[in-house]
């Protein structure tokens, strides 16, 4: 084994290498604040290797990318914890840069003749943030492709070349393949490859000017090996066990639904540019993306001239003690407007209901060559929550809000509809009090009619008693798929009592004498038979003014099959939708 090595030796010198390497003076001894850059490598290492694995996995296209990380997230073997450890670690490069700044400029290891690792460093620091904002898109799920927009955007800002810069980045004006192409490149070929490079540039100047003390230390100096290794292995190691309890504590990295420009989506970074997000609420997006860029960038260059002398040095460290604190309180502003912003809370409910969604359908039926967009585009459920939100949260609400779960601007003057027809809902719209508030029709002409001051006003106490059991029989008629039929035996005595049939009831209340619930045409209110059934649901939203319903006493509800506002599909997903489920 000894001819091996002294042949490889003789070959390389790599002896001579490790022991420049291992037995590296330390003065004053090693040291804890010395272990960020060793983190900060053992982390890029971690990020090649994981990346390079997600890659053997990954397809670059619009109609597969977010299909290959499904993929590789719920059906490959640990694929979770891969993407997991290369998403959260990622993070923890920020972190860690933020920490080997602050340590090289409170120590004051930027000064000569140390400038030129200084501004290596900061380039490592502007690819690091590139490799971050890159690797956003590339799941191809909704809040990466809204993210990435909103950040490719600010290009435009650039004078005389921004638009040209953003079409280059983007591939076109529009967001789409080539964009997702040109990402991945970046992602994974140019910008590792540019910080490796600028690594081993960094590696080498801090190798010829030695670790920096900031003052003399009165204990003696020690060798790189073992002293300082051990504690930057230990430091290392800290890093890793984060990580990956972090990534088993959230299940991996989240994955959204795909990527779909036609639906809204709350824009938001990941936490680390949350800061500049924040920021361009305050000042024109041209500061935002030119000026104050322009000026950090102009800043840390001169910050080695700056802080030759002691004044300036502790300007320097202000400087990003105050750049640090802002980024930090622009962070947790922006956190506190969002938990006290109801419609990004609701947009962020269905996001996250979207993605169990799309999940749900693949599990049951695998993506189709269209790609999982389509799946959410096509799934009824889906498309009748989008429809009640376009179509009837103008005047009804579903729960309180539109039917995706955003709250509505406008007031309601329509009854509410989670839980139509169901026993539950019946009951109440057959109370008075119920009946006439904002909740039912109490934003309607309805809310002086007939029912309203002549019937539900005038009921005696043993009358209402009775309400509950015929709210029983017209849920009955419903069919609604959530709730058991009633017995018949069970159904008659009901009928009986909506009758008034004196055989079976000392009392009655005599429905029928208005309303029609055996398809006989009698009565002149709405017609009962059938009520809240699929067809009855059908046929009132197609024509709400036919004599079979309101007729000529209908107040502002649409006719949408008879203008022809809604296909008879989307009539049918809409009922469908309605009556699948009771109020929360």
């Amino acid at each position: 084994m000894k001819l091996i090595f002294d042949w490889l030796d003789d070959r390389s010198g790599y002896r001579n290498l490790l022991h420049e390497v291992l037995y590296e003076k330390v003065p004053g001894g090693a040291r804890w604040r010395y272990v960020w850059g060793s983190c900060l490598t053992f982390a890029f290492f971690t990020q090649v290797v994981t990346g390079t694995l997600l890659w053997m996995f990954y397809s670059p296209s619009t109609q597969t990318a977010w299909e290959s990380v499904y993929y590789l997230q719920y059906q490959v073997w640990g694929g979770w914890f891969l993407r997991g450890v290369h998403h959260y670690m990622a993070q923890a490069m920020i972190v860690l840069l933020v920490l080997h700044l602050m340590q090289v400029v409170i120590d004051g290891a930027y000064r000569a003749p140390r400038e030129l690792n200084f501004w290596f460093g900061a380039m490592m620091m502007g690819v690091t943030l590139a490799l971050s904002l890159t690797g956003y898109l590339l799941p191809w799920d909704q809040k990466g492709y809204w993210a990435t927009a909103v950040a490719t955007n600010l290009m435009a800002e650039v004078p005389w070349i921004g638009t040209a810069i953003q079409k280059i980045v983007v591939g076109g004006v529009e967001y789409g393949h080539h964009t997702l192409t040109r990402f991945f490149a970046l992602h994974a070929g140019v910008l590792p490859a540019m910080l490796v490079g600028l690594v081993f540039v960094h590696i080498y100047l801090f190798r010829k000017h030695g670790i920096h003390v900031k003052e003399p230390r009165p204990k003696k100096d020690s060798y790189f090996w073992p002293d300082q290794i051990l504690k930057d292995a230990i430091a290392c190691l800290a890093v890793l066990f984060a990580v990956v309890a972090l990534t088993v504590y959230f299940n991996g990295a989240p994955l959204g639904p795909p990527a779909d420009p036609a639906n809204e989506f709350p824009a938001r970074p990941e936490w680390y540019f949350l800061f500049l997000f924040q920021l361009l609420k305050y000042v024109p997006a041209f500061w935002g993306a030119v000026i104050i860029p322009a000026f950090l960038v102009l800043w840390i260059f001169l910050q080695p001239f700056i802080g030759a002398s002691r004044p300036g040095h502790q300007l320097n460290i202000g400087f990003w003690w105050t750049l640090i604190a802002g980024s930090v309180a622009l962070t947790l502003l922006a956190f506190s407007e969002d938990r006290s912003n109801l419609r990004h809370a609701a947009a962020l409910k269905e996001a996250d209901w979207q993605a169990k969604r799309v999940l749900s359908i693949v599990q049951e039926e695998g993506i189709p060559p269209a790609g999982a967009v389509s799946l959410l585009r096509k799934d009824r459920e889906n498309r009748g929550r989008n429809l009640f939100a376009a179509q009837c949260a103008s005047c009804h609400r579903y729960n309180g809000h539109d039917g995706r779960g955003y709250p509505v601007d406008d007031t309601q003057s329509a009854p509410e509809l989670a839980g139509f027809a169901s026993v539950e809902w019946i009951t109440k719209l057959l109370d008075h009090e119920h009946y006439i508030s904002d909740e039912y029709f109490g934003g309607t002409d309805f809310k002086n009619g007939t029912m309203a001051r002549k019937v539900l006003f005038k009921y005696t106490s043993e009358e209402k008693e009775l309400l509950p059991r015929i709210a029983v029989l017209l849920s009955d008629m419903a069919k609604l798929p959530y709730q058991d039929s009633l017995p018949e035996k069970e159904r008659e005595e009901l009928l009986a009592l909506f009758y008034n049939d004196d055989l079976v009831f000392q009392d009655g209340l005599a429905c029928i004498d208005c309303h029609d619930i055996d398809s006989e045409e009698e009565g002149y209110a709405p017609d009962l038979t059938g009520y809240g059934s699929d067809e009855w649901t059908v046929a009132f939203i197609k024509n709400p003014e036919d004599e079979r319903f309101y007729g000529e006493e209908n107040d502002r509800m649409p006719c949408y099959g008879r203008d022809s506002k809604l296909t008879d599909e989307e009539i049918q997903i809409l009922s469908d939708w309605i009556r699948a489920s009771p109020a929360n």
